[in-house]
């Protein structure tokens, strides 16, 4: 198979683990024997080994300049490294505009846990940067409450002829001018807001269905996270954080046979603890009514790191992306999106999206 040249949107705690992951799993074989920690070994023919990093964007000057190798574990990172003996990636990271990507709050804390801005430095022509690189897919990781940078990248990418994939929850693939305006150039967009392999929103998703399949009416239910990356920190600013908290809602509302009124679901970031870094907590309440009205009440912890958590579910993507350009499919997909997105431009119960997923991948779904 040929390679997927990958751009990359915000070398941040998420590229971090997705660097990492490619290198670590670049010797995975091709005949597809379940591998810890994947949800795909082989995807539609592509290894995880297949997809190569030609183009990186930021605005924090510590990591602008370096190789992208270096430039993952550059502050204000604070993933897990699972892959420290990274080798030389070729490309190094460009200063992109910052635009609406930093929270103006971010200027209180300390240098270690925001971005240190470079004004002096003039930002590269993004679309230019995408060709000369001969970029296929382009990540974005951009903050989350960034609206303008993600229409920015977008825009980029199309003027560049590069697939888009949206991991943040910013209304790209899900919103019908920019779905049509990749079918016009017949490039394929995949989005929006990545899920994470096991979190917060698939495991309320899972229960939701549960309550649901089960007969028992679910009456309230909150869903309380909090973290100590830059990401959480972003989300002080509350303003910033409207599309998230519709677009993890909604990911839940879909899965209940009633939706439930919105003074009844709380869903969202609700704090940031610093010493917590990239490990992001989940309380997790539901309340229902069972036979004879009789109560149901369930409450979770969930515990894990944040940024691996979402790499697998890219990786997915961008293979899947992949296949829509090998195929000539443009506009917004389908399929991988219910998935793989939080939310994508329709939504399914999961167990029929995996399914979806699958069928894409075979070749028997077109989008």
């Amino acid at each position: 198979m040929q390679e997927i040249r990958v751009a990359i949107v915000g070398v941040g705690n998420c590229a971090s683990s997705l660097v990492q992951g490619v290198h670590y799993y670049r010797h995975v074989s091709r005949d597809d024997r379940p591998v810890p920690g994947l949800m795909h070994n082989l995807l539609g023919g592509y290894r995880i080994g297949d997809i190569r990093f030609v183009a990186g964007f930021d605005i924090d000057k510590r990591k602008i300049g370096k190789d992208l190798s270096e430039a993952i574990f550059e502050r204000p990172n604070c993933t897990t490294v699972f892959c420290r003996e990274m080798p030389q990636q070729g490309l190094v990271v460009k200063k992109g505009p910052p635009l609406d990507g930093i929270a103006a709050h971010m200027a209180e804390h300390p240098d270690e846990r925001t971005f240190l801005v470079d004004d002096g430095q003039k930002p590269v022509d993004v679309a230019a940067e995408l060709k000369k690189a001969n970029a296929d897919i382009v990540v974005s990781y951009l903050p989350v409450g960034s609206q303008k940078a993600a229409e920015f990248y977008t825009a980029a990418a199309l003027e560049a002829g590069c697939a888009f994939i949206n991991c943040m929850p910013a209304f790209i693939a899900s919103e019908g001018t920019w779905a049509r305006r990749f079918a016009e150039r017949n490039l394929p967009v995949g989005g929006d807001d990545i899920k994470s392999q096991l979190g917060a929103t698939i495991v309320h998703r899972a229960l939701a269905n549960l309550f649901h399949d089960r007969g028992v009416q679910i009456a309230s239910t909150y869903q309380l996270n909090v973290g100590g990356n830059t990401d959480f920190l972003n989300m002080l600013s509350r303003e910033r954080t409207v599309t998230k908290k519709i677009s993890k809602t909604d990911a839940v509302q879909s899965q209940i046979g009633n939706p439930i009124s919105r003074e009844h679901i709380h869903i969202g970031p609700s704090d940031y603890v610093p010493w917590l870094n990239d490990q992001k907590v989940c309380f997790l309440r539901i309340e229902g009514r069972a036979f004879g009205e009789a109560p149901v009440n369930l409450e979770l912890r969930l515990s894990v790191v944040d940024s691996p958590n979402s790499a697998g579910c890219v990786i997915d993507m961008i293979r899947g992306v992949k296949l829509a350009l090998d195929r000539k499919i443009g506009g917004a997909l389908i399929s991988m999106p219910a998935y793989l997105m939080k939310h994508p431009p329709e939504q399914y119960p999961d167990h029929l999206a995996k399914q979806m997923a699958e069928e894409f991948i075979r070749g028997e779904r077109e989008r």
